[in-house]
C-alpha cells in the first residue's frame, strides 16, 4: 500500500484527515514543519519540510499514491501579508508540482468556502459567479489565488479535486483557528455582542470524512462544498448558551460600531505587533452572511453531515478538557 500524503496534519482539519486515514489502516505520512508538533497521531511517518522549500516537497511525495493539500496560513490579521501568499499560492504550486513530478495518482486541494460566490441575500453553491475582487483581505485572496492555482493543473490534466469547508468545529481544534476562537471567547464571557452575520457550520469530522469522498468518488477539476447548517451567529450563541447553561448577549452591535473598533484595534496591531482584537478584514467578512448550500457533495460524493450542535457540544467539551476554558464557565 502505498503511503497518503498529508500537508496541515499539525492543524485542525488536517489533523482530522489524518486521524481518520490512520484509523481506516492506511499508510500515512504527513509534512510537517515540526515534527515536535504532532500530537496524537501514533503510527504516522512525519516528514520535516516546507510548502516554500521545493525541494522537501518532492522527498515527501515521493511514493506517495494520494496527496491531502490541507495545510494553510489561516489568519485574518497579519504584519506580513506577502509570507501568507508565499504559502498559499506559492507553496500550492509548489506542493502540485512536486505531486505531479512524483507520479501521485490524485490530489484533494482543501479550499475554503470563502471562494464561493454569496449572491445578494441567498444561498451560494459551487456554480455561483465570483471573482477576486470579492475576496476580503490577503487570506482570501491567496486561498482564491491557491485554489484557481489547483483547478489549473487539473485543467491541464492532473488529477486534482477541490473541497470547500464552511466554518468546521469540533474536537482538537488547538491553535484554536477564529470560529473556535468564537466558541472560546462566549465560554470565557468576552463576547457582549454580536453583529448581524452568518455561518455554515459544520462538523470537522464530516470534513474530514468529506475529503475521504472526494479522494474516492470526486470528479477532476470539479470543487465541492463540505458544509452542514446555515445559522446567524445569534443562533450560534443561543446553541453555545445551550450548551454551556450561561445566558447569550442580547446586544446587538450595528456594522458601524463593529467596523470603527475593528479598525482601531486592528491599527493599534500594527503598532504592538498583537493580534487584534477585532481584525476588521473578520469585521468586513462578516458584512455578508456566508450561507451555502453543500447539495452538490451530497449527491456526486454521499456527503452526509451531522447537526451542527453536536460538534460545537465536542468543542466546548475539548476546550474544557485542554484547559482553554475553565470547567466552571458551564
Amino acid at each position: 500500500m502505498k503511503p497518503t500524503l498529508v500537508t496541515g496534519a499539525t492543524g485542525f482539519v488536517g489533523w482530522h484527515v489524518a486521524r481518520k486515514l490512520l484509523d481506516r489502516g492506511e499508510r500515512v505520512r504527513a509534512l510537517v514543519r515540526d515534527p515536535a508538533r504532532v500530537r496524537e497521531l501514533e503510527g504516522m511517518e512525519a516528514v520535516r519540510g516546507d510548502l516554500r522549500d521545493a525541494d522537501s516537497l518532492a522527498r515527501a511525495a515521493e511514493g506517495c499514491g494520494v496527496v491531502f493539500h490541507v495545510a494553510a496560513d489561516y489568519r485574518l490579521w497579519t504584519r506580513d501579508s506577502g509570507a501568507m501568499f508565499r504559502s498559499n499560492v506559492e507553496g500550492t504550486r509548489n506542493l502540485l508540482g512536486a505531486a505531479k513530478g512524483a507520479g501521485v495518482e490524485r490530489v484533494v486541494y482543501t479550499s475554503t468556502v470563502g471562494c464561493i460566490g454569496i449572491p445578494a441575500g441567498g444561498i451560494g453553491d459551487e456554480n455561483s459567479a465570483v471573482s477576486i475582487e470579492e475576496m476580503t483581505g490577503p487570506y482570501k485572496r491567496s486561498k482564491f489565488m491557491a485554489e484557481q492555482a489547483a483547478l489549473e493543473f487539473a485543467a491541464e490534466g492532473m488529477d486534482v479535486v477541490a473541497v470547500n469547508p464552511t466554518a468546521p468545529v469540533g474536537d482538537h481544534d488547538f491553535k484554536p483557528t477564529p470560529t473556535g476562537k468564537i466558541i472560546v471567547d462566549f465560554a470565557r464571557g468576552a463576547m457582549p455582542g454580536f453583529v448581524d452575520t452568518g455561518l455554515n457550520v459544520v462538523d470537522v469530522r464530516d470534513v474530514a470524512e468529506g475529503h475521504l469522498l472526494a479522494r474516492e468518488r470526486g470528479k477532476r477539476g470539479e470543487r465541492y462544498i463540505l458544509g452542514s447548517e446555515n445559522l446567524t451567529l445569534e443562533q450560534i450563541f443561543s446553541r453555545l448558551a445551550r450548551i454551556l447553561g450561561r445566558p447569550a448577549p442580547k446586544l446587538r452591535v450595528p456594522y458601524a460600531v463593529a467596523y470603527a473598533y475593528g479598525a482601531v484595534s486592528t491599527a493599534w496591531a500594527g503598532i504592538t505587533g498583537k493580534e487584534p482584537l477585532a481584525p476588521l478584514d473578520g469585521v468586513r467578512m462578516s458584512k455578508k452572511k456566508m450561507w451555502v448550500s453543500h447539495e452538490k457533495a451530497a449527491r456526486e460524493l454521499g456527503f452526509s453531515p451531522g447537526p451542527a450542535e453536536n460538534a460545537l457540544t465536542r468543542a466546548v467539551e475539548w476546550f474544557q478538557t485542554n484547559g482553554y476554558v475553565a470547567a466552571d464557565h458551564r
